[in-house]
């Protein structure tokens, strides 16, 4: 089977190297399909023999990606489309490689034929305060030869099928480049205009806006994204869950009495869906803490749920899920055990988590850990 590299780019000389260094040993031929690079994008490009075709912008990156798709199965005879970004590159060990690319697309093939796309682990780093955070995405981008996108943004492959998680996994730090959020908002902004209760749309451009530091401004749009929550087609969307938990810190973030009420209402509905992830145990953790450390008088009763859930957190571990922050089930968990151990005055405690979490990598609680 013939396995091509697809992309778009435009003035990607920052990480393009880095990306097609990396995604090289694992397809046949590049296809780009560049929207008017005035940097050295593609001399790089040639320097890998990627084939370039020229195609002006017109504001859908379905559009530019299924140009590329195209030029990629009728001039390069491609059996299975690999697509990336230029801020992302594929690891290459003994599980993620070449063979195992293609043994999964070999079994792929004999079981499902062309009717299937290709899931790839994408850890994304992006700024946390004074931490760079990182998280994990399932996102579709091995696609047969015929699969194409729908979407002027966040483009989603337009067809349903069978989705299998591949071998590949892609670090991505396009989170850490400062611009792009102003640019997906316009882009957001014209899609919702043509449909206005889309909930991933919806979704993306509240995620926007809170990246944006607009937690106000993203709050209509969590909420149409959550009044659709209630269909089946949407809870079992790979965005449903990382788009509850936005949404949930995002009331979290704005700290008022309707917020904090609201937050707690949709903890209330979601709870059982999120029975085996760390992640809204972390959350829970933060959010009793907020309202004892608010009215204490109030709230006294939900002081034992704060050690409960990080003790959650750690009994889950760093579970496999589609989207979810790396170390909720780990050293994030045990280092807040440690802070909670320490200002509740069991110092014992306190040392035995913040050294779970120096154990795990975590500078943060080795600092902790020296004034104890």
């Amino acid at each position: 089977m013939i396995i091509n590299l697809v992309m778009i780019v435009k003035n990607e000389e920052r990480c393009l190297e880095r990306c097609l260094t990396a995604a090289s040993p694992f397809v046949d031929n590049i296809i780009i399909a560049d929207s008017g690079s005035t940097d050295k994008t593609i001399e790089i490009a040639e320097k890998f023999d990627a084939k370039v075709y020229s195609f002006p912008w017109e504001n859908d990156f379905s559009k530019a990606r299924n140009f590329a798709l195209g030029q990629s199965e009728r001039e390069w005879n491609a059996d299975i489309n690999l697509v990336l970004d230029a801020d992302e590159y594929l690891v290459n060990d003994e599980n993620c490689n070449p063979e195992a690319l293609r043994e999964f697309i070999d079994m792929m093939y004999e079981k499902q034929g062309m009717r299937w796309l290709g899931i790839i682990k994408r850890e994304d780093s992006y700024p946390n305060g004074d931490e760079i955070d990182r998280s994990i995405t399932d996102v579709a981008r091995i696609l047969p030869a015929g699969m194409r996108y729908r979407g002027s943004i966040h483009e989603q492959v337009a067809a349903k099928v069978v989705h299998k998680l591949s071998p590949l996994y892609a670090l991505h730090d396009g989170y850490m480049q400062k611009g792009k959020g102003e640019r997906n908002y316009q882009y957001l902004f014209e899609a919702l205009e043509k449909e206005p209760n889309d909930p991933y749309y919806n979704y993306q451009m509240a995620i926007t806006l809170r990246n944006l530091k607009k937690e106000e401004e993203s709050l209509p749009y969590f909420r149409i994204f959550w009044r659709y929550s209630g269909k089946k087609e949407i809870r079992q969307a790979p965005y449903w869950t990382d788009g509850i938990m936005r949404y949930l810190y995002t009331l979290y973030d704005l700290d008022t009495e309707e917020s904090l009420e609201e937050a707690h209402d949709i903890m209330s509905k979601v709870q059982y869906d999120f029975t085996r992830n760390p992640d809204f145990y972390f959350y829970s953790g933060l959010f009793y803490m907020k309202l004892v450390l608010k009215d204490t008088k109030k709230y006294i009763d939900l002081l034992p749920y704060i050690e409960k859930s990080y003790l959650k957190c750690l009994e889950l571990g760093e579970v496999s899920r589609p989207e979810g922050v790396i170390g909720t089930g780990s050293f994030k968990a045990a280092y807040n055990l440690g802070t909670w151990y320490e200002v509740s005055g069991n110092m014992e405690k306190a040392r035995e988590y913040y050294q779970m979490a120096v154990d795990q990598g975590y500078k943060k609680a080795a600092d902790r850990l020296k004034n104890i």
